[in-house]
């Protein structure tokens, strides 16, 4: 079930390590992430799916899924100016957690549901 993901993981750690800090910190525009701020909102983002995979086994049936400020957390957390090895890191870590607890979930917590924008949905949605 986590194949998809660990194979996401080699590839973009792959990518990172090999690609200079001038071309991950250069921002397309302005208003728009570099590929730092963006490696740093699936940091963000990581966090927060961790946080749901594990609350969904105990919180109130059916789980509601919050939203949270991505813009303001990569702002806060500076990303553009972390360390590449440091931010490389802290996003494989909680990958592989995410990895390490999905695959520990029992059938009976895949088989809960989420409710995102007011609409029910499988947690993990798997293919019939």
């Amino acid at each position: 079930m986590t194949a998809k993901l660990e194979t996401l993981l080699l590839t973009l750690e792959k990518y990172i390590v090999k690609t200079s800090n001038e071309i991950l910190e250069q921002k397309p525009s302005q208003h728009k992430w570099s590929k730092k701020e963006i490696l740093g909102h699936l940091i963000d983002s990581g966090i927060n799916n961790l946080q749901r995979f594990i609350e969904i086994q105990f919180k109130k049936q059916p789980y509601q899924i919050n939203s949270y400020d991505q813009d303001a957390l990569v702002k806060i957390n500076n990303y553009q100016h972390k360390d590449k090895p440091e931010l490389l890191n802290m996003w494989l870590t909680i990958n592989h957690h995410i990895i390490y607890v999905i695959n520990a979930l029992s059938k009976e917590s895949l088989s809960l549901q989420i409710v995102v924008n007011n609409e029910k949905r499988d947690l993990i949605p798997i293919p019939k």
